[in-house]
């Protein structure tokens, strides 16, 4: 498997387009991908009650359409707790793109992001759309233009493209995300397109996508918030040849590794563009009784914004960490923890058996200055462990979300 250039267009048959209609007040805000042939559609959503027109869209899409072959974008509003209205605007964004396209509109996902609360500007939309086909482009810059197109806070846009060898044949695996601030997924503000020339069951991408999110994108926290239009879509056309996967075989694990790869590595971006973010903060809990508790307690630790706010202050103070754990909901002997901290700087040992080493504070201190900081849980109970991603916790945080709607 290899790291490629691209995003969303590096599979065979897909293109990109990335406008601006008018939604927001300068920036690119319609995004557009798009399979030249029918593909396969599978999702994972968020498990917030209240979810947006869209996710609603796509999660009965997910269900009842075998085919799935465009996927349409607006930044700016979210078009979530817009009732009926924003159902009806839903379908109409989904329709004239379906029609541009001669595709039935249940062939059509949607996604927006944005403001909650507002109404689509539909006829911005509407209007906005036909040009939105026309640049259609399956060029890499196309695929860079989309991830451009779905920005809200972020900083920079995130795309991602690996290919590997599926039954002699070279499949790839390409995406685009955007996500800054009201990211806490618990897919079961974040918005992620995944595209894939694998020939690959519906059922399977859909079990593949499913497990994958569980230790990706859901192990991922900027401000403890999930949003009501977190969307994770995944679209397989089979034009890499492959002989169909319809069972987990090695050609299946195959995929799902690099599926990992590509997630995995968008997950990281958003976490290190969490809003107001200077530093991406990995913790990795290991020697927990099972994956699952390693997941919640190092969730729980970058989740925490006393710990975020020591990291941003460069200041080790790690009875905030065990604190985090102690909350976490896992059962463990806080006396076996030992805690290590590293970045490109240095590692150290804060904690052996629960207490405090004889560390050095001005040591600990550099190592936390670095822009990767990681922290390292070992529970010693037993073999297991996860590894999850934030941000720390800055002035510029509060700022950038005093203004928002402005």
């Amino acid at each position: 498997m290899k790291l490629i250039s691209g995003g969303v267009t590096a599979p065979k048959g897909f293109s990109a387009s990335g406008i601006y209609a008018g939604i927001k007040k300068k920036r690119k805000d319609m995004a557009l991908v798009y399979s030249d042939i029918p593909a396969k559609g599978a999702g994972t959503f968020t498990t917030n009650v209240v979810k947006a027109a869209p996710v609603l869209w796509d999660i009965k899409l997910t269900r009842e359409s075998d085919n799935i072959q465009a996927i349409v974008i607006n930044s700016g509003v979210a078009n979530a707790c817009t009732g009926e209205e924003g159902n009806k605007n839903n379908f109409i964004m989904a329709e004239t793109v379906a029609n541009e396209l001669k595709l039935p509109v249940n062939a059509v996902y949607t996604a927006s992001t944005g403001v909650i609360g507002k109404q689509l500007p539909i006829e911005i939309i509407k209007n906005g759309i036909p040009g939105l086909v026309k640049e259609l482009d399956s060029s890499i810059k196309a695929g860079t233009i989309a991830a451009e197109a779905i920005m809200t806070t972020d900083t920079y846009s995130k795309e991602c493209a690996v290919s590997c060898n599926i039954g002699g044949k070279e499949i790839t695996i390409g995406g685009m995300a955007k996500g800054s601030g009201m990211i806490h997924p618990n897919m079961a503000t974040l918005i992620c397109v995944v595209t894939t020339d694998a020939s690959i069951s519906k059922e399977l991408l859909q079990e593949a996508l499913s497990e994958d999110v569980k230790y990706t994108f859901n192990m991922i926290s900027v401000d403890r918030d999930t949003s009501t239009n977190d969307s994770l879509l995944i679209l397989a056309n089979g034009k890499a040849g492959n002989e169909e996967i319809t069972e987990k075989n090695e050609d299946y694990h195959t995929f799902c590794k690099a599926l990992n790869t590509v997630t995995t590595k968008l997950a990281k971006m958003i976490a290190a563009d969490g809003e107001g973010a200077t530093k991406l903060i990995e913790v990795t809990v290991k020697g927990a009784g099972s994956r699952e508790e390693a997941a919640a307690l190092s969730k729980s630790i970058i989740s925490s914004n006393l710990v975020k706010a020591a990291v941003f202050g460069n200041d080790a103070n790690w009875g905030r960490i065990l604190c985090a754990m102690g909350y976490s909901g896992v059962d463990f002997n806080p006396y076996t923890v030992d805690l290590v901290i590293e970045s490109e700087d240095g590692s150290l040992q804060l904690v052996k058996d629960g207490m405090a080493t004889d560390y050095s504070e001005k040591t600990a201190t550099k190592i936390l200055s670095a822009k990767e900081v990681k922290a390292i849980a070992d529970m010693k109970q037993g073999t297991a462990f996860a590894t999850a991603w934030g941000c720390d916790l800055s002035y510029d945080y509060v700022r950038i979300n005093a203004d928002y709607r402005s």
